[in-house]
């Protein structure tokens, strides 16, 4: 069972109304205090030398690549080591699905893999897991391994999931089944061989009326 994170186990608002504007609120505290530290350095040098040069080029473009939503890995991976403070002190908290945390556990003691792909980094990934609303918190035992853009490739190409699939050799592509709120992604999975749904949740965009004429829609993980 392979699965998309925001839009799928949890609303796609939690991304863009939670974690965007809390790493914004936080970057500029964080760059001025920590821009130095060796925690903090190793992130900011994965940033093109013109942005890395200084805190207020770096700022800016922080700012510019979130508010267009740019899927790019080395903003991914900074968002992650901004939203981890938060995380721990409990100012965020990951709200999934009600039917989420109830399946997921039905599905490992059943002994199917569960894997989360998405264009959050991998250590964002694992902290949104770690960190939820059900009880117990901390999800992440559930979860056999990580997929994001840097690891596998972008969601919608087909290449992307050919890649993930020679990743677990000791499954056939049709022993998959990918679950995600996005078109494109369940037609990529498809084209590598893999079952997969579309994932239809509250506060997601409206489907188009033919989608449900060729893919199978699906709007809890019951």
């Amino acid at each position: 069972v392979f699965l998309i994170a925001e839009g799928t186990v949890c609303p796609i608002s939690f991304v863009k109304d939670v974690l965007f504007p809390y790493a914004l609120r936080v970057l500029p505290e964080t760059v001025e205090a920590q821009w130095d530290s060796p925690d903090f350095k190793k992130y900011r040098d994965a940033f093109p030398p013109e942005y890395a040069s200084s805190q207020e080029a770096f700022q800016a473009h922080v700012i510019d690549l979130i508010a267009r939503d740019v899927k790019i890995s080395y903003l991914k991976s900074m968002q992650g080591y901004l939203w981890e403070e938060g995380y721990k002190s409990g100012d965020l908290k990951a709200p999934l699905f009600s039917d989420v945390p109830p399946k997921l556990a039905r599905w490992h003691g059943q002994g199917l893999k569960i894997m989360i792909y998405s264009s959050g980094s991998v250590p964002a990934q694992k902290l949104l897991f770690k960190h939820t609303n059900a009880e117990p918190s901390d999800l992440t035992f559930l979860i056999s391994d990580w997929f994001d853009t840097v690891s596998a490739g972008l969601k919608s190409e087909t290449a992307s999931y050919k890649t993930i699939l020679s990743k677990h050799p000791e499954y056939l592509p049709s022993q998959w089944l990918f679950l995600s709120d996005n078109i494109k992604e369940v037609d990529s999975a498809i084209a590598a061989g893999m079952q997969s749904m579309v994932v239809q949740r509250p506060g997601n965009a409206d489907l188009p009326a033919e989608v449900s004429e060729r893919l199978q829609v699906v709007e809890t993980f019951d």
